[in-house]
């Protein structure tokens, strides 16, 4: 009995540590710099400076677009279909449609059925567009997202299609209240690796917005 509660420490322990590896990776890890305007729980006003982004396109449902970009874009900046060197990896990935019916149907669980997908790898900020290396193929673009002022909500769990809807419910009636205008689809921003535990995780519903004043960059 006494070498079982022996055992069963130490494992908990090592589960404490790991999560602690979780959390200082996830913290150390590059994130684009923001400025908060406006801020009320977990529900912000931010202005974004502009990002250089590598990026892929993908049809399907929201959870299968996004696992099938993902692996374009771990090649890519890991150097393993092309010259040059490695390029760390940042926080957030980030995923949006790209077709019109993200931005005029209601917000419901048939918003993330089968479309068209952007999944974008945010470029370390030491990159300008023209310092990155060339993708070995068309498959991945290298582009600049202009900067912008954008509402989001940032909240943890399992990413699955229900919470981010619901989440994404939340944002545009926080929105509504405060006569703020999206300008384009949500963007789903996830922090984490799939092992990371839900209660550990950082998501967020970010939607740009209309008729802002120009967003002025993060220090």
């Amino acid at each position: 009995m006494k070498i079982a509660l022996i055992i069963i420490g130490a494992l908990a322990l090592v589960g404490v540590a790991a999560m602690a590896v979780f959390v200082y990776v996830v913290q150390n890890v590059e994130q684009p710099a923001y400025r908060v305007v406006e801020q009320e729980d977990a529900l912000e006003v931010r202005d974004y400076p502009a990002l250089v982004v590598a990026e892929v396109r993908r049809q399907g449902a929201r959870k299968e677009a996004l696992s099938a970009g993902f692996g374009p874009l771990a090649r890519y900046i890991f150097a393993k279909e092309r010259d040059g060197e490695k390029i760390s990896m940042t926080a957030p990935v980030e995923q949006q449609r790209t077709d019109t019916i993200a931005m005029t149907v209601p917000v419901t669980q048939t918003r993330l059925d089968d479309g068209d997908w952007s999944v974008r790898f945010i470029m370390p900020a030491q990159y300008q567009l023209g310092q990155l290396p060339a993708p070995a193929t068309k498959d991945v673009r290298l582009i600049e997202v202009p900067a912008r002022r954008s509402a989001a909500i940032r909240f943890s769990g399992v990413a699955d299609d229900a919470l981010i809807a619901a989440k994404e419910a939340e944002l545009r009636a926080w929105m509504a209240a405060r006569s703020l205008v999206p300008a384009a689809a949500p963007v789903f921003a996830y922090y984490n690796d799939p092992f990371t535990p839900g209660f550990l995780r950082r998501n967020e519903v970010i939607i740009d917005l209309a008729d802002a004043p120009a967003p002025v960059a993060a220090p």
